[in-house]
């Protein structure tokens, strides 16, 4: 018995270790964020007092709050057009079959390992042929097809797994398949597509390959490609505690998402492979 709570313990050991450099890293950074770049360099983080000065000031010389409304744009627009364009597909992949639905199946799984440095070429030639660089709809256009394939993947499982005598009773009741895949399969797939737009929210919100290529207009940059800017030009003028600020309030958001919605992502993520 006792053997066995040493073989426990010990198992927790790397966890517990990790949280502990995990809360140090993320503490250091907040007391940072509310002191003087003298106090940082010196060692005695908040010696003359609490200097919420620095996050008012961030506000004043930057367009943060720009960045972070044009990253809420982007981010809500994607997630929804993700949904709409993938479930309808994930639906059709998981509960009819036709001729060479394996095919389309591995073309979408194949999708899933083609890096994004492979198709950014190609795709800004494409919307620079057609002048739209710059622009919010391209930026949201790659966020939505570009993460099409997972999405279609992962709803999948939760399509198939959904009892088709579900459907073939609506048909009798007089429903067709486009009103039962609205009125039955979306809502009994809501674990899937809530565990989806999870995993969207918190990779869009902090994207910056395809944000760097595509948003070249100043104003249209997302709150990530932002964040790069304001580290460098508060890393010229020595204002080190702006950085820690201006950090944290980029890491904020996706940090209070995932602590409010964690235990449905791993709810959702097993159903998933369950179900599938």
């Amino acid at each position: 018995m006792r053997l066995h709570s040493i073989t426990r313990i010990i198992r927790y050991v790397p966890l517990v270790v990790w949280l502990i450099f995990t809360i140090i890293i993320f503490g250091y950074a907040f007391l940072a964020s509310l002191s003087t770049t003298r106090e940082i360099f010196t060692n005695k983080l908040l010696a003359s007092g609490f200097h919420f000065s620095n996050y008012t000031r961030l506000f004043e010389e930057t367009k943060i709050g720009l960045y972070f409304l044009n990253s809420l744009v982007y981010t809500v627009t994607s997630c929804i057009g993700i949904i709409v364009v993938a479930a309808p597909a994930a639906y059709i992949l998981g509960r009819i079959q036709f001729r060479g639905k394996r095919l389309v199946d591995l073309m979408f799984i194949s999708a899933l390992s083609v890096p994004g440095l492979l198709i950014s070429i190609p795709l800004f030639s494409l919307f620079y042929s057609l002048n739209l660089t710059g622009s919010t709809f391209t930026l949201i256009f790659v966020y939505i097809f570009t993460n099409v394939p997972f999405a279609v993947f992962l709803l999948t499982g939760f399509f198939a797994s959904i009892p088709k005598e579900l459907e073939e009773s609506a048909a009798i009741d007089g429903c067709g398949p486009i009103k039962a895949f609205i009125k039955i399969i979306l809502p009994m797939a809501q674990a899937g597509i809530l565990t989806l737009t999870i995993f969207n929210v918190m990779g869009i919100w902090n994207e910056y390959f395809y944000a760097l290529i595509f948003a070249n207009n100043p104003d249209r940059h997302p709150i990530a490609l932002a964040l790069q800017s304001i580290v460098v030009g508060y890393t010229n003028t020595g204002n080190y505690s702006g950085i820690f600020a201006a950090s944290l309030l980029v890491f904020l958001p996706t940090f209070i998402l995932y602590l409010l919605v964690s235990r449905k992502i791993v709810a959702g993520i097993t159903i998933g492979s369950v179900k599938g």
